[in-house]
C-alpha cells in the first residue's frame, strides 16, 4: 500500500497513473475555460464554440466511461447479480445505449435541433449519474428498494446519451462552412476530448469507485456531466445560431414540450427494457431483422425496377414471405425456441436464393453496393460481440486473476483509449501512404484484417494465461497486449465503417442504412453480453472459473480468426460489389464530415452525421 496525500493507493503504479490522470483532466479544464473567455472570435485558428463544444464533449465522455468502467463491478459486488446476470444486464445496457442515437438523431433533424438535443440529453445524463450514486444497504442485494433507482438511472443514462451522442459531432461541423479547410483538424481536436475524457475518467472514477466507495465514483462521474452542462449552457453564444430548429414552427405551440414528453416516454420504455433483457434480444431480433429485409428490398426490387409494381411478382412475394418468417423465427429463438432455430435457417436460405437469382438476373451496381454494405455490417456485428468484452468479462478477469501490480482493475478501462490517442494518427499515415503506393487495402479486407486482430487477442491471453499456469496470476503486460491487438483492430474497422455506409448508400436510403449500421452495432454489443454471460462461473472455484474464461476465449479467439481469414479470402469477390468504376455521387455533399478524424469511437456521431461537399467523380477511401 501507498499512501497518497488524500488516498491510500495499492500501489506506486496506481498513485501515479491516478495523479497523472487528474493533472491532465485539470490542464484541459484550465486550458479550455482560458480559450473561451479570451476575447477574440478565434483562437488557434478555430472559432471558440469548438472548444466549448471540445469541453462539454469531455466531460460527458468523462461521466460515461467513468460508470462504464465500474458498472460490471456494481451489478456483481453491490447488486450481487451473479457473473451471467451481470453480463446480460450490461449487454442490454450497452446495446440500448448504440440504439438511442438513432431516434436522437431523427428527433433533433426533425424538430429540436442540434442544440436543444444536447441540452436536454446533458440534463437527462446528469440526473442519470447523480441516481447512480444512490446505493442503499449492499448487504441487501437486489431486495435493496434502491434498485428501482439504479434502473432508472441507467434508463436516463441511456436515452441522454441518445439526445447528446447523435447531435453534439453534427454541431461541430455547422462551426464552419462547407469548403472550410479546418473542418478536418477541427474533428481531430474534438475527437481528442472524447478520448481525454475516456482515459481520464476510467483512472480517476474507476479508483475512487472501488478503493473509496461506489457513491464516489458515481459521483464523480455525475460532477462531471454537471461540469459539461454548465459549460453549454453558459457558453450558447459562442454557437453564434449554430444547431437550431430548421423548421421552428413544427415546435411552435407548445409542441416542442411534446417532443420532450416523448424522450420522457422512452426513458420509461429503457426502465423496463434494462430490467428484461429478452425485451432488448426481441427489439433486435426483429425491429433489426426487418430493417435489414426492407432495405434489401428496396434496392432488389423497387429500385432495380424502377417501382414496386413493376418488380417480378413470384420472386417478391417469396422474398416477403420468407423475410416474414425470417422475423418472426428470430423473435422465436430469442425467447429459447429450439424449432423456430431451424425454421429461421431455412427462411434466411431461401431468402438468400431470392437474392441471388435476382442478382444472376439483373445487373444493377447499387442493389450489389447494398450487398456490400450488409455484409460488412454482418461483420462488424462479430468485431464489435468480442471487442465489447472490454467492459464485462475481461473487466473482472482482470480483476480476479491478473497480478496488476496493486492497481485496481477498472482502471484498464482506460488502455483502449490512451492507445487510440498514440495509434490514430501512424494508421492515418500508413492507410495514407499505402493509398500513394497504391496498395491500401480495401475496406472488406480492413474488415477481415480487425476480426483476425480482435481473435488474435484473446488467444494471446489464453497462452500468457495457460504458459504461467491456471493456478498462478496471469502477468498484467497480457492484459495491454489484448488491448493493444484489438485497438488496432478498431482502427481497421471503425474509422471506415460510418464512411462505407454512407459512400455505397443511395442517397434516398442512406439514413435507412445509416440506422442499420447502428442497429449491428447493437446488437453486437447485445451478443457480447450473452458471450460474457457464458464465463459466469459462480461456486466452482477460482482455478476452474479462470479455466472456464479461458477456454471461452480460446473458442471465440480461433472462431474470430477463422471468420476474418475467411472475410479477408472473399474480399477480392466483395470489393468487386462495390462497383467502384461506376461509383458517382448523387448529391455532391453527402461525405461525411470530419471522415479523416473519425473512428475515435464506435457511435460517434448518432444517424445524421453532417456532411461535406467532395468533387463528383470516384472516390479514393472506397478502395
Amino acid at each position: 500500500m501507498v499512501e497518497g496525500v488524500f488516498f491510500t493507493f495499492g500501489s506506486a503504479y496506481e498513485m501515479w497513473a491516478f495523479r497523472i490522470a487528474v493533472i491532465a483532466l485539470v490542464s484541459f479544464l484550465i486550458g479550455g475555460m482560458v480559450l473561451i473567455t479570451r476575447p477574440q472570435e478565434e483562437v488557434v485558428g478555430h472559432p471558440k464554440g469548438l472548444f466549448l463544444l471540445f469541453m462539454a464533449e469531455m466531460w460527458e465522455r468523462f461521466s460515461y466511461y467513468g460508470m462504464r468502467a465500474l458498472l460490471i463491478f456494481y451489478l456483481v459486488q453491490h447488486w450481487l447479480f451473479s457473473d451471467a446476470e451481470a453480463s446480460v444486464i450490461y449487454g442490454a445496457y450497452t446495446a440500448l445505449v448504440y440504439i438511442a442515437p438513432v431516434v436522437g438523431g431523427y428527433l433533433a433533424d426533425r424538430y429540436v435541433g442540434q442544440r436543444k438535443a444536447v441540452l436536454f440529453g446533458a440534463v437527462l445524463l446528469t440526473f442519470g449519474h447523480f441516481f447512480m450514486a444512490f446505493e442503499g444497504d449492499g448487504s441487501l442485494g437486489q431486495d435493496n428498494p434502491m434498485l428501482n433507482v439504479f434502473w432508472l438511472a441507467l434508463a436516463l443514462i441511456i436515452v441522454g446519451s441518445g439526445f447528446l451522442k447523435a447531435n453534439i459531432s453534427v454541431l461541430v461541423g455547422q462551426l464552419y462552412s462547407r469548403t472550410d479547410i479546418r473542418r478536418d483538424p477541427a474533428y481531430t481536436i474534438f475527437y481528442m476530448g472524447i478520448n481525454v475524457g475516456a482515459a481520464t475518467a476510467s483512472i480517476i472514477c474507476g479508483y475512487l469507485g472501488q478503493t473509496v466507495g461506489w457513491e464516489y465514483g458515481f459521483g464523480l462521474a455525475g460532477f462531471g456531466m454537471l461540469i459539461g452542462l454548465v459549460f453549454f449552457v453558459i457558453g450558447k453564444p459562442l454557437l453564434k445560431g449554430k444547431g437550431e430548429p430548421q423548421h421552428p414552427e413544427r415546435i411552435a405551440g407548445g409542441k416542442e414540450w411534446l417532443i420532450y414528453g416523448a424522450g420522457l416516454g422512452m426513458v420509461a420504455l429503457c426502465w423496463l427494457a434494462i430490467q428484461y433483457q429478452e425485451l432488448v434480444g426481441v427489439l433486435l431480433g426483429g425491429f433489426g431483422g426487418a430493417l435489414v429485409a426492407y432495405v434489401l428490398a428496396i434496392v432488389t426490387f423497387q429500385m432495380a425496377y424502377g417501382s414496386w409494381k413493376q418488380a417480378p411478382t413470384v420472386p417478391f412475394f417469396i422474398y416477403i414471405s420468407s423475410a416474414v418468417g425470417l422475423i418472426i423465427s428470430l423473435i422465436a429463438a430469442s425467447q429459447g425456441s429450439v424449432p423456430a432455430q431451424y425454421t429461421a435457417g431455412a427462411s434466411l436460405l431461401v431468402l438468400i436464393g431470392v437474392l441471388v437469382q435476382q442478382s444472376l438476373s439483373k445487373v444493377f451496381h447499387e442493389r450489389d453496393r447494398i450487398f456490400a454494405a450488409m455484409f460488412l455490417i454482418i461483420v462488424s456485428v462479430v468485431f464489435w460481440a468480442l471487442f465489447e468484452q472490454a467492459g464485462s468479462s475481461l473487466n473482472l478477469f482482470t480483476d480476479r486473476h491478473v497480478d496488476t501490480q496493486g492497481v485496481s482493475a477498472s482502471i484498464f478501462q482506460s488502455v483502449n483509449a490512451i492507445y487510440i490517442v498514440l495509434l490514430a494518427p501512424l494508421f492515418a499515415m500508413l492507410w495514407q501512404g499505402l493509398a500513394r503506393k497504391g496498395a491500401e487495402p480495401s475496406t472488406p479486407m480492413k474488415f477481415g484484417l480487425a476480426v483476425v486482430q480482435v481473435g488474435l487477442g484473446f488467444l494471446v491471453l489464453v497462452w500468457g494465461a495457460e504458459s504461467v499456469g491456471i493456478n498462478v496470476p496471469t502477468p498484467v503486460i497480457f492484459i495491454f497486449l489484448i488491448y493493444l491487438l484489438h485497438t488496432t483492430g478498431e482502427l481497421c474497422l471503425s474509422p471506415v465503417g460510418l464512411s462505407a455506409m454512407n459512400r455505397l448508400s443511395p442517397a434516398h436510403i442512406a439514413s435507412l442504412v445509416m440506422g442499420t449500421w447502428f442497429f449491428a452495432s447493437a446488437t453486437g454489443n447485445f451478443a457480447a453480453g450473452l458471450i460474457a454471460a457464458a464465463t459466469g462461473a459462480e461456486g466452482v472455484g477460482e482455478e476452474a472459473g479462470k479455466q472456464l474464461v479461458l477456454d471461452v476465449y480460446s473458442t471465440v479467439g480461433w472462431y474470430a480468426v477463422g471468420i476474418g481469414v475467411a472475410v479477408m479470402v472473399v474480399s477480392p469477390l466483395v470489393k468487386k460489389l462495390l462497383h467502384l468504376d461506376t461509383l458517382r455521387d448523387d448529391n455532391v455533399g453527402d461525405d461525411l464530415e470530419g471522415q479523416a478524424g473519425a473512428g475515435l469511437e464506435a457511435q460517434e456521431a448518432g444517424m445524421h452525421p453532417a456532411t461535406n461537399p467532395q468533387a463528383p467523380g470516384k472516390h479514393e477511401e472506397n478502395r
